[in-house]
């Protein structure tokens, strides 16, 4: 489930930035999450400079990059959890993109497991099901035999 969406304006950082971000914003959602690695999604979303306006100045005359970023979690994680996404994904853009830290917006959506689907199934039923199976693999292996 876990996924970011970072908002910036095209031209304004290099490809390898863009990359470097997408890598550290994912391994931190992963450690912060405590979730694998390969759940996490990030995205980039760019945005032409006659589509951005800060501050009432479209990005088209203003040099300053604003980013800003979406981060999305199931119901039920704690706040400090969320606090940590919002300031340790804030970190990463500021070191990343070299933007000034008090530019940077982000929020943390969160999502009821009814409203999210893994393969077609709500990740509720989803997340049941494969605990079930870890759980019975788990007994399956530890029996000794007869």
């Amino acid at each position: 489930m876990p996924i970011v969406t970072v908002h910036l304006v095209e031209g304004q950082h290099t490809r390898e930035q863009h990359e470097r971000l997408l890598t550290e914003l994912s391994a931190r959602y992963a450690d912060v999450l405590d979730s694998p690695i390969e759940r996490v999604r990030a995205l980039i979303t760019l945005h032409g400079p006659q589509e951005w306006v800060t501050a009432g100045v479209p990005a088209s005359v203003a040099a300053a990059p604003a980013p800003y970023f979406t981060a999305l979690v199931l119901e039920g994680r704690p706040p400090e959890q969320r606090h940590r996404l919002l300031t340790e994904f804030t970190d990463i853009i500021v070191e990343v993109l070299g933007v000034e830290r008090g530019a940077v917006r982000g929020r943390i959506i969160r999502i009821d497991p009814d409203d999210w689907g893994i393969g077609g199934v709500p990740a509720g039923a989803a997340r049941r099901a494969e605990i079930e199976a870890r759980a019975s693999r788990s007994a399956g292996g530890s029996r000794v035999p007869s």
